[in-house]
């Protein structure tokens, strides 16, 4: 016998409630068909260990007694929004592959600003980070845009953060993390944007400076929809590591719809391992995972 298929005997031989197959693959079809995520087997115990929580707060003793609550009557429409919060990774970090925001700032928005500076003299560029998470890719966005505009004014700044997940849409509302986070953060930025609690023994959380809280504004999105309900003069779209999960049509799919976006001239930011997605869209690789829409 397999050592995988022993591994797998002896977990459900272990006293404890488990999914079966059968419920595992129905609420991996389920999660699927709405967020466009998928859970392969190898997945199932990690969804049993998130989930465990959730039926001792609605009162089931068992995961057939929750899966009957979800597949029959209403249980789906009010549990969905729970489920993806269970499933969604949510990995992100400030300051995550660092090249794409000197780029940014040394070549996309002088650029920006360029093709505008006959109409405008303090254009407003707009970005949205399409899969923001808790909010760190947002807030370094916020970071380093607003450093530019307190050193040259000559621009102004708004941001969208969006993602599926509505409760790390309210962690990036509230824009409090944990201090170990911000070890990426540039010293300048950390005396500048973010608090520290004023008793040094409390320094287990920080949040981020008002005048970053007001630059960036969060709305929950699915990028499974068909259409997406913001503004299509955008400047710089922000979509990294999240369609490594998709399947390739879904993945081609999503990016056409952020293209459509794009004002002409306007950047897309992969991740460094899908930058192959881009090719299939209307736009031009100018830098590694970077794209611009003639």
């Amino acid at each position: 016998m397999k050592a995988s298929a022993l591994a797998l005997m002896n977990t459900e031989d272990d006293g404890e409630d488990h999914l079966t197959a059968l419920e595992f693959s129905r609420i991996a079809r389920l999660v699927e068909g709405e967020a466009g995520i998928k859970l392969p087997p190898n997945k199932r115990l990690m969804l049993e260990g998130r989930l465990r929580k959730r039926l001792r707060a609605l009162g089931y003793d068992t995961f057939k007694a929750y899966c009957d609550f979800l597949f029959k009557g209403d249980g789906t429409a009010g549990e969905m929004g729970f489920l993806i919060n269970v499933v969604t990774t949510n990995k992100t970090d400030f300051f995550r592959e660092p090249d794409h925001f000197e780029f940014l700032m040394k070549k996309a928005v002088p650029e920006l600003i360029r093709r505008r500076s006959g109409a405008e003299t303090q254009p407003l560029l707009k970005v949205w980070s399409a899969a923001s998470s808790t909010g760190a890719e947002a807030y370094t966005l916020a970071m380093v845009l607003h450093d530019r505009m307190a050193e040259r004014r000559d621009c102004r700044c708004a941001i969208l953060g969006t993602d599926i997940s509505t409760t790390v849409i309210e962690q990036g509302e509230q824009a409090i993390y944990p201090a170990e986070m911000m070890s990426p953060v540039p010293e300048a930025f950390l005396k500048r944007y973010v608090m520290w609690p004023r008793v040094a023994s409390l320094r287990s959380d920080v949040r981020i400076a008002p005048e970053l809280r007001r630059m960036v504004r969060f709305a929950r999105m699915n990028l499974m929809d068909q259409r997406y309900p913001f503004d299509r003069d955008v400047d710089v779209i922000f979509l990294r590591n999240v369609l490594i999960y998709f399947e390739k049509a879904e993945q081609e799919a999503v990016v056409q719809r952020l293209v459509g976006h794009l004002r002409p001239g306007g950047y897309l930011f992969l991740g460094h391992s899908e930058s192959m997605i881009g090719n299939s869209a209307p736009v031009r690789q100018v830098a590694p995972a970077v794209f611009q829409k003639p």
